[in-house]
């Protein structure tokens, strides 16, 4: 996009009540919808067929392409690639959507987040360092930091499906495939390669063996 054709874009969306805080750092193509109240932070890229709903907020170095983005839902320094994104929903910074998402609403998905044809359940959350890629999560779900669903086994992408209020543990794998059912628990640092019932509890982990003074000895070496 030339700077001629970037200038006479955001002109007409100021006009319109769009507020673009740094017109120069800011680059929105020509088939781009943006509804009126949409505030847009500085070196942000808004491209493809994207629209954005009234009251949404994109931070600053942001990139949308093909993005839906939901009414009051406020996007900080990340990238939404071919998803939508529902209303009231904060997403970032520093997440990555992509590859089809649907992310519900009142949906909160955090700090280095990625996620790949997901679909994101209403009022669910994702706060930090997590991968979730082909995957279907329910709606209040709670999805703790590094959580990764293990779907590729070097020739299969596979699918992992959590229900309705389930309670994901912090370093958790969930070795697709694999189903999670409606308010399951899986035991923070658990990897799980078999389906867990509604209402049950996993937990998958080593048993802990402490050797006395192996500490001590080891640091000195």
């Amino acid at each position: 996009m030339n700077i001629e054709n970037r200038n006479l874009i955001n002109a007409r969306l100021l006009e319109r009540g769009v507020n673009i805080i740094d017109p120069t750092t800011t680059y929105i193509d020509e088939s781009v919808v943006i509804e009126d109240d949409v505030t847009i932070y500085p070196n942000t890229f808004i491209e493809g067929n994207s629209i954005i709903h009234s009251g949404a907020v994109i931070g600053v170095n942001s990139k949308l392409n093909n993005a839906v983005i939901g009414k009051n839902t406020k996007i900080e320094s990340s990238y939404i690639i071919n998803s939508m994104v529902g209303d009231n929903t904060t997403i970032g910074p520093m997440a990555h959507i992509r590859e089809h998402c649907i992310i519900g609403s009142n949906v909160r998905i955090g700090n280095f987040v990625e996620m790949k044809k997901t679909v994101f359940g209403n009022k669910s959350s994702c706060a930090h360092l997590s991968y979730l890629g082909d995957s279907e999560v329910g709606e209040g779900v709670n999805i703790g930091c590094g959580v990764v669903t293990v779907n590729y086994d070097g020739k299969v992408k596979s699918k992992t499906i959590i229900g309705n209020r389930a309670f994901i543990g912090s370093n958790a794998n969930l070795i697709a495939p694999i189903k999670i059912g409606d308010f399951a628990v899986v035991a923070a640092g658990s990897t799980v390669n078999q389906d867990v019932n509604s209402d049950d509890m996993a937990i998958a982990r080593a048993k802990q063996v402490n050797k006395e003074g192996y500490g001590k000895r080891y640091i000195n070496k």
